[in-house]
């Protein structure tokens, strides 16, 4: 960091600019521009009904805004939509356009708009707004082309643009008597580039540039037209996110390296009488920290909205309170005294005091404008314009159902968090019964600029569990039943209190066949060699052994509920020829005992459950003779009589060796059929709704390649029916026997009810029968 003063003959007459620099007057003046519009009128001419202030009111400050200039009756804003605003002490307001640039002005009434054909357009807000403005057109100044960079009183600095590439730095005014002032600010050396004003006191404005390489500051003298002092930022070409100036101090933020050997940031104070003279305040590695000097104090606060994570509020700290001030190696105070819960921009009012942007969260005060002083006592704040903006996070209304039903939200369901500012973000925990917390993924809304208006958070689940706390791992599809969910709704710039939220959910779907777990995934049932029911969750998940003693049945088959407890059941037919019925119990449960349904049933060949045939809302049973009659037993929803008689369906089914009820895959109410026959061709019958089929449509052939075809029901949870086959191939793997799994998706079109395969994401044991 380097610190020079520069001495010129017309540098100490700042005192005396500071006090006459806001006169604007004399100049050709042109007619009215249409620079101004949407004035309001002061309290004397409307009726306190109007909401325009009195004297010691808090004033309206424009919502989505930041402030860019202040001066001795009011301060001009900035909306994130580009709207700029002269709002006045008395209440009213003037709406600014600028076509050709932003308003430009800082530490005083004086505004000066930009007309798209680049002539500035000056008036002081102090007076009549509608008085004619005195122009001065950019583009007759000569010197190179000229952009306007900043206004302190009625000074303009321009940065001109030479054509052999380099800038310099003008200052120019239309002068009392009408002429016009244009000269070249001395003092800054050849190669500077890139100029931009960066803070103002009336008189004097604050520079940031680029030359050799570094990031350099200088403060100029507007009514010498002349650098008085400069500083530099040793970090590189890295500029500083704010400056600030003062009558005694510039301030200013560096790139540093903390104790701990990562990047920080430090606030660094130099004291103006005394060349050489800093003072550091250690910043962390805060993001967008803005600066700001009143007084004998430097107030420095993180601009949250620019990024996730903590904050940094705005705080003042007394200056000359730290070791070694005045030595260029000290280090500032303690960590000062808060002012505001966060803040977001401010500018130096023409009396020394700051004018902030930010949020408090005291009762009867949030987001606005504040006024910093410092005084005899120290140094405080008051709110001076509100903005109606909440500070203080607050969820207003959410929508998380007491009963969810999965099957109507599919892929997903939304959960619905509306809150009263943005920069919000909800995270949500389901948890219950056996489950360790069932973390759903976190939801953020848009990175929007502060004070856009914010649209509701949303949590999105797609109905599946993460066992992310341990369990080994473990995720799947969470079964149906009651939930505790946790939402923290928090505001991800750190500004204001997180928001707790608790409640109960149900989660339910309609049950289907092949989901013994509920969790609205078919699961796969198995009798293996040595008569255990093994159960598979999910068709690819573990084989947990359910029971003994299956090796006594030949013939098995899942139909669905056929007792009214929303349950899937099994019907078992032994070697004698009676039919057993296995009701689906409770998920601990798993399996009621067993209940006969009668005999006889010898005379088939095969037993095929797991569609409403007739559509009546009751699982069916379908039943081939060995003579190839193929039998319709109408469900009852009686589990003590399951069954009507049997009613003859037709004849010829023993061309097939398999037969399986895929419910519905043709886009009708009623269960259809799916066949193969001898030479591995699969035919399929579409249920007309009273218990018979269409004729037969062949699907493909190839399908002898598989050993069995189980309609297990809708396994990826599409909403259509899927068909799963495994293979013939069977290979040895600690010591037991596995065969490859396949699943056909569904399409929903009949002509092609089935897509392309894909396989099972674990191994299934051989076993003499799937179902």
């Amino acid at each position: 960091m380097s610190h020079r003063r520069r001495a010129t003959p017309r540098s100490r007459p700042l005192t005396m600019a500071i006090a006459t620099a806001l006169a604007v007057t004399g100049g050709t003046l042109a007619t009215a521009p249409a620079a101004v519009a949407g004035t309001t009128a002061p309290p004397a001419a409307v009726s306190a009904a109007t909401g325009a202030s009195t004297a010691g009111e808090v004033l309206d400050f424009p919502k989505a805004s930041e402030i860019a200039g202040g001066g001795a009756t009011g301060f001009l804003s900035r909306s994130t939509v580009g709207e700029y605003r002269w709002t006045r002490t008395d209440g009213s307001s003037t709406v600014l356009t600028s076509p050709g640039g932003p308003v430009l002005g800082a530490a005083s009434d004086v505004v000066a708009t930009q007309t798209a054909d680049h002539v500035l357009q000056i008036r002081d807000m102090a007076k009549d707004a509608a008085a004619d403005p005195v122009e001065i057109e950019l583009t007759k100044l000569g010197g190179g082309v000229n952009i306007a960079i900043g206004m302190v009183g009625s000074r303009v600095l321009t940065s001109a643009h030479t054509v052999t590439g380099t800038e310099v730095l003008r200052v120019v005014s239309r002068e009392a008597d009408g002429t016009l002032l244009n000269d070249a600010v001395t003092g800054l050396p050849g190669d500077a580039v890139k100029f931009v004003v960066r803070s103002a006191v009336p008189g004097a404005a604050l520079v940031s540039y680029a030359s050799g390489g570094a990031t350099r500051y200088a403060v100029v003298d507007l009514a010498a037209h002349a650098v008085v002092e400069t500083y530099e930022n040793p970090a590189s070409a890295v500029d500083s996110p704010s400056l600030a100036l003062s009558a005694t101090h510039v301030a200013w933020v560096e790139r540093t390296t903390g104790a701990d050997g990562k990047p920080a940031k430090v606030v660094v104070v130099a004291d103006r009488e005394r060349p050489g003279a800093t003072e550091r305040f250690a910043v962390g590695n805060a993001t967008g920290v803005t600066v700001g000097l009143t007084g004998s104090w430097v107030v420095y606060g993180e601009d949250a909205t620019g990024h996730e994570g903590g904050r940094l509020p705005l705080v003042a700290t007394a200056l000359g309170a730290g070791t070694g001030a005045g030595t260029g190696t000290g280090t500032g105070g303690d960590a000062g005294k808060e002012l505001l819960e966060h803040a977001t921009s401010l500018v130096t009012a023409p009396d020394g005091t700051l004018l902030v942007r930010g949020g408090s969260l005291v009762e009867g005060e949030a987001e606005g404008l504040f006024r910093v002083s410092a005084g005899a006592d120290g140094v405080s704040r008051e709110q001076v314009a509100r903005s109606g903006e909440a500070t203080q996070l607050a969820v207003t209304d959410f929508d998380v159902p007491e009963v969810l039903d999965l099957d109507k939200h599919r892929p997903f369901a939304d959960f619905t968090f509306r809150v009263n500012r943005p920069h919000a973000r909800v995270a949500m925990v389901i948890s219950g019964e056996g489950l360790i917390d069932n973390y759903l993924y976190m939801w953020r809304g848009h990175d929007s600029d502060f004070g856009r208006a914010s649209g509701p958070l949303v949590a999105r689940w797609d109905g599946r569990y993460d066992f992310l706390n341990g369990d080994y791992g473990q995720s799947g599809v969470t079964s149906n039943g009651t939930y505790e969910w946790r939402a923290s709704i928090s505001p991800w710039d750190g500004v204001g209190k997180p928001v707790e939220l608790r409640g109960k959910l149900t989660v339910t779907r309609a049950p289907r066949p092949h989901d013994w777990d509920h969790d609205g995934d078919p699961d796969l049932l198995s009798v293996n060699a040595k008569g255990e029911l093994i159960w598979n969750e999910d068709g690819h998940g573990w084989n947990i052994p359910w029971g003994t003693g299956w090796n006594i049945y030949d013939r098995t088959s899942v139909p669905g509920d056929l007792g009214g407890t929303d349950q899937p059941d099994i019907v078992a037919r032994d070697r004698n020829g009676e039919l057993w019925l296995y009701q689906g119990g409770t998920w601990q449960a798993r399996l009621s005992p067993r209940s006969r349904i009668g005999g006889g049933w010898q005379v088939y060949d095969k037993l095929v459950g797991g569609s409403d045939v007739d559509a009546d809302g009751k699982a069916d049973l379908l039943a081939t003779d060995k003579s190839g009659v193929l039998w319709f037993y109408h469900g009852t929803g009686n589990a003590d009589a399951p069954f009507s008689p049997r009613r003859k369906v037709g004849g010829g089914w023993n061309v097939y060796n398999q037969i399986v009820a895929t419910g519905d895959i043709g886009g009708a109410p009623a269960g259809d059929l799916v066949a193969r026959d001898k030479d591995g061709v699969l035919w399929l019958y579409l249920a007309k709704g009273d218990g018979t089929f269409a004729a037969r449509t062949r699907i493909g052939g190839g399908w002898n390649a598989f050993s069995h075809l189980v309609a297990i029901g809708d396994q990826d949870n599409d909403g259509r029916n899927d068909l799963l086959a495994y293979s013939r191939t069977t290979y040895a793997s600690g010591g037991s026997t596995y065969v490859d799994g396949y699943v056909y998706k569904g399409t929903g079109d009949w002509r092609a009810p089935f897509g392309a395969r894909s396989s099972l994401e674990a191994e299934a044991e051989l076993a003499p029968r799937f179902f």
